[in-house]
């Protein structure tokens, strides 16, 4: 078990490629992963579950079940009903 918490926070963007990469190396062997980040374009690109957490509510599921969901809408500046 791998746990990060805003693995890349000050890194270049070289840097911050070659590090999530190297977590989805390590991801990929075996290892779970679990990563706390703002950037949802990265969640959605290396994750096969999410975790989002709004004020009043929250989601689970899988990234494909994420993106059909209110949340996704709502974390891209939609309605705030989430």
């Amino acid at each position: 078990l791998l746990l990060l918490d805003e693995p890349v926070a000050g890194l270049d963007p070289i840097v911050t490629a070659e590090l999530y990469e190297l977590i989805d190396k390590i991801n990929r062997s075996g290892v779970t992963v679990i990563m706390v980040t703002h950037d949802l374009t990265t969640a959605l690109k290396y994750s096969r579950h999410i975790l989002c957490m709004t004020e009043k509510d929250h989601f689970f599921g899988s990234r494909e079940e994420f993106l059909k969901s209110r949340f996704a809408s709502f974390m891209r500046g939609g309605e705030a009903d989430a």
